[in-house]
């Protein structure tokens, strides 16, 4: 177990201005020490870390291209713009595309009617051969002319299926929601089939993607498990998944770590730090509610045989709802959960006034 030597304390004043809505309610509740919620602080078991620079992207993030050839008639977004999943992004001229489904069901509706005229065929060769006016050769072709028709149906079909196709791609939706990065045409303009025509992400779904050292990927490999630390504090990962090669230049394995659904302030190409799990180790730790903070200085409200002492602490890192003491408290120390209502207390052993 690791020994925290304890320096000499430190007393200060803080000087707050609470108003008069707040102070009351806070009095009448602060009677004296005993009216106090306190926490001891203890070691406990903490997770050892590791953090390491890694870089914000988005699972999703495509370049939509022309699937057919036209001008582009409208053009809905631009970049920075926000797109609502399927939301029309362009749109072409179809005229093209028009006149060849028309041509396409008309060729299937004269199919039908050839198909209908072949069955009745075969319909009375079938009679006649069977009452023995007709041949078996007349009888065979009139199956035959009517399979054929049939094929020429199902022909049919299928033209006017991908004549719908390319109309269909005259109107080019977004495949999910996000935000425009690139545009690559402009309004009025001929595009081919394959051309770029604009680029996007989404940041539904976000994942970091970190480099580690040879060393520390060893130690990853054995227990996957990280913490994306943010402005707005620790997130857990999903999914952790390990390259399985390293990069020859650099020595260092790339591991992309899939975030849960949510924003927590982060956007692709933002730096962010990653902390790895390798181990476990023995910390002095105290409820993250019982730390005060007021400007550059963070510190406790210790109670101790009956008395309430504001004493400076550094900290550490954060384990969940639990902080982490590197100096000014020991273990077995008892600390006030209320720093607010023991400021009051403390203040009242001291001979304030609060009136």
């Amino acid at each position: 177990m690791t020994s925290i030597r304890r320096s000499s304390p430190q007393f200060f004043s803080v000087s707050v201005v609470l108003s008069a809505a707040f102070i009351l309610p806070a009095l009448a509740n602060a009677q004296d020490v005993g009216s106090l919620l306190t926490a001891t602080a203890a070691y406990e078991p903490a997770a050892i870390e590791r953090v390491f620079d890694g870089t914000v992207e988005a699972v999703h993030q495509a370049t939509v291209s022309a699937q057919t050839g036209g001008r582009i008639a409208e053009l809905n977004y631009d970049v920075d713009d926000y797109v609502e999943q399927g939301a029309v992004l362009v749109r072409f001229t179809d005229e093209e595309q028009q006149a060849a489904l028309r041509q396409a069901e008309a060729q299937l509706a004269e199919a039908k009617a050839r198909s209908i005229e072949a069955d009745e065929n075969h319909r009375r060769a079938r009679d006649l051969h069977e009452r023995g006016l007709g041949s078996q050769r007349d009888l065979d072709r009139a199956l035959a002319a009517r399979d054929s028709a049939v094929a020429r149906v199902k022909a049919s079909e299928s033209a006017v299926a991908s004549a719908k196709q390319r109309l269909e791609y005259t109107v080019v939706r977004a495949p999910y929601a996000g935000i425009v990065t690139q545009r690559h045409v402009e309004l009025g303009e001929t595009v081919t089939p394959g051309q770029r025509l604009m680029s996007g992400l989404s940041l539904e779904r976000l994942r970091v993607a970190v480099d580690l050292p040879q060393s520390a990927a060893i130690e990853v490999r054995k227990a996957p498990v990280a913490t994306v630390i943010t402005s707005e504090g620790r997130v857990d990962s999903g999914e952790i998944t390990m390259f399985p090669v390293a990069d020859p230049v650099t020595n260092t394995f790339r591991v992309r770590l899939d975030l849960p659904e949510g924003q927590f302030g982060l956007y692709p190409g933002m730096f962010v730090k990653v902390a790895f799990a390798i181990g476990e180790a023995e910390r002095l730790l105290v409820p993250a509610e019982a730390v005060l903070h007021r400007s550059e200085v963070t510190a406790l409200y210790v109670v101790n045989d009956g008395k309430v002492r504001l004493r400076q602490v550094r900290t550490g890192q954060h384990f969940g709802d639990r902080v982490e003491i590197l100096s000014g408290v020991l273990a077995g120390e008892t600390v006030a959960l209320d720093p607010v209502l023991a400021g009051i207390v403390a203040k009242r052993e001291m001979g304030y006034s609060h009136d």
